[in-house]
């Protein structure tokens, strides 16, 4: 079965994240079959100093 690798700006809630991977592994199992045990997810929390979009740090003022 898949293992999901997600990367995304730090804020989110144990919760939030936990939901997250409840809901990845549901659909997955629905559309590919097999157990949840066998779906892996590894969420990676990049903060906002590290990561950039336009060539604009996230960390950086929005307009």
């Amino acid at each position: 079965m898949p293992t999901y690798h997600i990367e995304m700006l730090e804020g989110r809630t144990v919760a939030q994240k936990k939901k997250l991977a409840e809901e990845i592994t549901r659909v997955t199992v629905e559309v590919l079959g097999g157990s949840p045990e066998s779906v892996d997810i590894l969420i990676t929390d990049v903060k906002r100093e590290n990561w950039a979009t336009g060539g604009k740090l996230w960390s950086e003022p929005r307009e």
